[in-house]
Formats: structure tokens, C-alpha cells, sequence
């Protein structure tokens, strides 16, 4: 039997993605795959009054189970009243789906928003898979993300070897003939902690500095489309002083680069109203557990590390709402 989102006390993205772009800021979407992750973003949402999407990827139903993470979305609702917040805006979204069965079966089981990502895809291809996602999906007042131009980087079940910037010319003709009710552009961004190679940033001070996001591209969107909610993906800045703290304790993560903040700030302040952040959290929650870990090599009860890594995530979701996304206070 079926579940909708709405049962669940979820919402879609149309109303809160039509206020991010009046409003001039973006929506957080923070990807989740444990308990503890669900519990982070919460508390960083209602402390900061804020509207959240929590995505799920493919990668995360195998790991986590559909059913459990449907519930956990369900308990994120109930625990941000528990919390004070009287009316939770809080989306329960597929990321990177590939597949028509994935997306369906998302939206039967109490999905409020999925991604069909049919970028790889011939463009008469990425058309018709979107269609038809989006056919199914607005039957059950679910909203659609969909994707043109390709995202280099690997996080999870999505890997590329290099990106392909969105074509403006092609952006209408797409929007009109899926319905896709966003759409996720590339224009710089990239997946995972690795975005960028040495030789691709310019060294400034000491520190490796990324090329800059191709603004004239999402300008040239914004004028094809102008109001249309667009989407960055692959858009985590990979804080050094945790990439610091994870080599310090034992890690290796080497030119581990990500997208500056402040070009995250100036496109949120565009038609982006939703941006896209997975490794910050991973890092985040990694550097609280092997500091930890190395400082009290005595103990072994999880939640003796899961609180510090938990109190990390908030403290880095609370810093991308409130400093880099500008979605605080709008509830």
C-alpha cells in the first residue's frame, strides 16, 4: 500500500522553492544516512527557524534501508515540534535517482520530492525519462528535480570523469517539455571532497584557491528562465580546519578542495534556491570520531563519539544556513 508524504507531515519543495527565489536566499539540502545526521540537521533547522530538505541518495536506501529512513523522516517531523518548531518545513527528497522504478517507488513510500538525473543521457533521452518521472510524480502533488550538464566527481553511485556546463540555449525547451518543477545545472561545481586538482587551482597565500564558478552561465539561465528554481549540486566546501583535524587523528585526505563560500553566498542570492551539501557533513562528522577516538582510547560505547560528531554536523549546518545560505529565520 502506498504512502504519501503527506501523512508523514512532509512537504514538497514548490512553496518554499517560489519564496527562496523572491526572497534571494536557498534552501539547505543536506543528505542524510544515519540517525544521528537526521537528529544534527533537525536541531541546526528549528534552532535557526529555517526550512530543510533532507535528501536521500541511492547509496543511502541500500545502506540504511528505505522503510527505516522513510521513518526517520517521519521522526524528524514529530521531533521538530518536540524541539518548538509549530510547523516543520521539512522535504524528504531522492537524490540522484537514475531510474523511472527508483523514482516511483520513492513516491510510493512517502518521498515529497525526487531527482531523476538522466544528465548521462542523450538530451531526447533526458527528456522522456523526466517526462515520464514527472508525469507520475505530479499524480501525487510530488515535485521534480531534474538535471542538464554533467558534474564531474564521485559520491556514492555518481561518477564522472569530467563536467559538462549546462547549455542556456537549451534550458527552455527542457523546462517546457518535462514539467520538471527544478532543474540542476552545471556550472563548476563538483561531487565529493576531491572537486578540484592542484593544477586547477591557483595558489594564493600559501592555500590552493578553486577556478571560480561560471557565473555568466547561471546569469544566462536565469534570463531563459527567469523565476525557475534552480539547483547546485556538488556544492560542499570541504572545511580545511576539518580536513586538518581528520589528518591530524590519522586520516589522509589529501588536496581535499571544495567551493568557496562566498560563491555559494552570490548564488544563492540568484534563482538558486537549493544547494546541495553531503561531504562537509561527512567530514565534519569523521573529524569529531577519530578526535575522539585518539583522545580516549579507552572507550567504545558509540554514543560516547556519535554526540561529539553529532554536535559537530549541527555546528556546520547552523554556519551553512545562517552565513552561506541565508535561509534562516523564514519559517
Amino acid at each position: 500500500m502506498a504512502t504519501s508524504y503527506k501523512d508523514l507531515g512532509l512537504v514538497n519543495t514548490r512553496e518554499m522553492f517560489a519564496k527562496a527565489v523572491k526572497g534571494g536566499y536557498a534552501i539547505p539540502a543536506f543528505n542524510f544516512n544515519t540517525m544521528e545526521q537526521m537528529q544534527a540537521i533537525v536541531m541546526a533547522a528549528v534552532e535557526t527557524k529555517s526550512p530543510v530538505i533532507m535528501q536521500v541518495s541511492k547509496g543511502a536506501r541500500n545502506y540504511a534501508n528505505g522503510t527505516i529512513l522513510r521513518n526517520l523522516a517521519k521522526g524528524a517531523v514529530e521531533y521538530a515540534k518536540e524541539l518548538g518548531c509549530a510547523n516543520p518545513q521539512i522535504v524528504l527528497h531522492l537524490d540522484h535517482g537514475d531510474s523511472f522504478e527508483l523514482c516511483k517507488d520513492c513516491i510510493d513510500n512517502g518521498f515529497s520530492s525526487v531527482m531523476i538525473d538522466g544528465s548521462a543521457l542523450p538530451y531526447e533521452e533526458n527528456i522522456a525519462l523526466t517526462k515520464k518521472v514527472v508525469e507520475y510524480a505530479h499524480k501525487f502533488d510530488v515535485t521534480v528535480e531534474a538535471e542538464l550538464g554533467v558534474l564531474a566527481g564521485v559520491e556514492d553511485e555518481v561518477c564522472a570523469a569530467e563536467s559538462h556546463y549546462t547549455k542556456p540555449e537549451e534550458v527552455v525547451d527542457f523546462a517546457t517539455r518535462t514539467g520538471c518543477d527544478s532543474l540542476a545545472i552545471s556550472i563548476g561545481t563538483s561531487h565529493g571532497a576531491h572537486k578540484f586538482t592542484p593544477e586547477q587551482c591557483t595558489l594564493v597565500n600559501g592555500v590552493l584557491v578553486p577556478p571560480p564558478l561560471a557565473f555568466d552561465v547561471l546569469h544566462e539561465i536565469e534570463k531563459k528562465l527567469p523565476g525557475f528554481p534552480i539547483v547546485l549540486h556538488g556544492s560542499s566546501s570541504v572545511p580545511q580546519d576539518e580536513v586538518k583535524t581528520i589528518n591530524q587523528y590519522g586520516g589522509k585526505l589529501e588536496a581535499a578542495i571544495g567551493i568557496p563560500e562566498e560563491q555559494l553566498r552570490e548564488a544563492s542570492k540568484s534563482a538558486v534556491c537549493k544547494i546541495n551539501i553531503d561531504s562537509d557533513s561527512r567530514l565534519a562528522m569523521t573529524a569529531a570520531i577519530r578526535k575522539y577516538m585518539a583522545e580516549n582510547p579507552s572507550h567504545f560505547d558509540p554514543r560516547q563519539y556519535l554526540k561529539p560528531a553529532r554536535e559537530n554536523m549541527k555546528k556546520m549546518y547552523i554556519h551553512k544556513i545562517v552565513n552561506v545560505l541565508g535561509s534562516n529565520d523564514k519559517l
